[in-house]
């Protein structure tokens, strides 16, 4: 019986389907081992198939030599027939997936394990230029000895005709950041981001950002934060609402900086503190970069939650009364002493009565206070009516102004404003508009 092949991979079996393609075990007969390959079907014209095979070789090729105990081998790649293919190493596990999906609440522990073996495994991966994109429970897989591996780097550069195919997008939409909601160039703090989503699922069984469509779901990525993790669950330690805050922050620069940082402040959960400036998720707090020190700091030294004010005025109270106690004996103290040492002194004399000073008089006289200074009257404006569906972000200017709904109003200065309405997947809307003093313009638009 002849095996059906990709290239010289002979096919054994199939693994599973995903929106892009098939998976499967095979054997390569020329260093004969067991590879999983994964394709990607590809339905592209031909300029379209040259950018994806550059780009696709490109990426590949550098995540073909990161050698981390948290990175899938890739073995090779390559296109047969109008189909990309990976061959990677064959793990004996399960996709994160499929176990977060069997309804088992993992352990405390656990979680950080697993979720800081990925952030190693990224961390590895962006000192060495390659940022994957796609991080999401179902390109993690968990071996039978507990490791952790990331799964599918290079994929998430398949170009958008592809992306599309039978109205799938690539990558799962509540796990994207907010810069590849609006298209934006990433860099390693999107897949921050990414795993933050991921470490508040694991916490919480439940997303942080979802909805009825996916223009719901992009709209929370870009303009809400969800529900502080102890909120959901009150059983958690309350430094995880710091560190999903810090890991979903809507701007890079507010995020973890580094993987690293965030695998580190993960292992040491239980004795790390939140710097007294946070706020909860979700409460619109920015919170600052924790101090790294290279080992555990006192806890006298350690940086704490701010308590409620009931509770602080509590724990400060007895503090200030030892220190009081403390100065009142002392002044105590010394006044005895001055009594002791000046009893036998001779009784001290009155002072003599000052000369008598002749009185003088002044005549006041009334000051004419200044004239109130008038305020500059304001400059004209006039207003413009947004009316948008589903959603789009609103720029004048060049300037981001906020998302319609819920903005349906904007005081914009007289003269001529440039606006634009940008949603991901959809061509953008401009219009110049010549706005006049205290008239009303309005702008109705429908994305389809």
């Amino acid at each position: 019986m002849i095996k059906q092949k990709i290239d010289r991979y002979e096919i054994i079996s199939e693994i599973g389907q995903g929106a892009m393609g098939v998976v499967y075990r095979a054997l390569d007969p020329l260093l004969e081992r067991t590879v999983a390959i994964k394709t990607i079907s590809l339905d592209l014209s031909k300029d379209e198939f040259e950018e994806f095979e550059h780009r696709f070789y490109r990426e590949a090729k550098l995540a073909g030599r990161l050698n981390h105990p948290n990175i899938v081998t890739i073995h090779d790649v390559g296109n047969t027939d109008n189909i990309a293919y990976m061959a990677m190493e064959f793990l004996e596990g399960v996709e994160l997936r499929d176990i977060m999906d069997a309804g088992a609440q993992l352990e405390l522990d656990r979680i950080v394990e697993i979720v800081s073996q990925v952030a190693d495994g990224l961390a590895f991966a962006h000192e060495h230029g390659v940022v994957h994109r796609d991080i999401k429970p179902s390109n993690i897989m968990i071996l039978k000895n507990g490791v952790a591996k990331i799964t599918d780097f290079g994929i998430a550069l398949i170009p958008s005709s592809s992306r599309t195919m039978s109205g799938v997008v690539l990558g799962s939409p509540k796990y994207m950041s907010p810069e590849q909601v609006v298209g934006q160039d990433v860099d390693r703090r999107s897949d921050i981001f990414s795993l933050g989503v991921m470490l508040y699922e694991m916490l919480t069984g439940k997303p942080p950002f979802s909805g009825d469509n996916i223009s719901a779901i992009m709209y929370r990525i870009l303009n809400e934060m969800p529900l502080a993790p102890v909120t959901v669950k009150p059983d958690l330690p309350e430094i995880f609402n710091y560190i999903i805050s810090k890991a979903l922050a809507k701007h890079p620069d507010d995020r973890y900086q580094s993987a690293d940082e965030m695998a580190e402040d993960l292992r040491r959960y239980r004795i790390l503190q939140a710097p007294l400036s946070f706020c909860a998720a979700g409460s619109g707090g920015k919170p600052r970069t924790l101090e790294r020190r290279s080992k555990p700091r006192p806890i006298e030294d350690e940086t704490m939650l701010m308590p409620a004010r009931a509770e602080l005025d509590a724990n400060i109270r007895p503090l200030w009364w030892k220190r009081f106690a403390f100065l009142g004996a002392g002044v105590i103290f010394l006044v005895m002493a001055v009594f002791l040492l000046s009893r036998d002194e001779p009784a001290i004399q009155k002072e003599a009565q000052s000369p008598d000073i002749p009185e003088v008089k002044l005549e006041l006289k009334a000051v004419e206070p200044d004239p109130p200074l008038l305020p500059e009257p304001p400059a004209p404006q006039g207003t413009l009516s947004l009316a948008v569906t589903p959603w789009g972000e609103i720029f004048v200017d060049g300037k981001r102004e906020g998302v319609s709904p819920p903005l349906n109003e904007l005081r914009l200065s007289v003269g001529q404003h440039r606006i634009e309405i940008r949603n991901p997947g959809f061509p953008s809307y401009s219009q110049t508009l010549d706005i006049q003093p205290e008239t009303m313009l309005k702008i109705k638009y429908k994305f389809k």
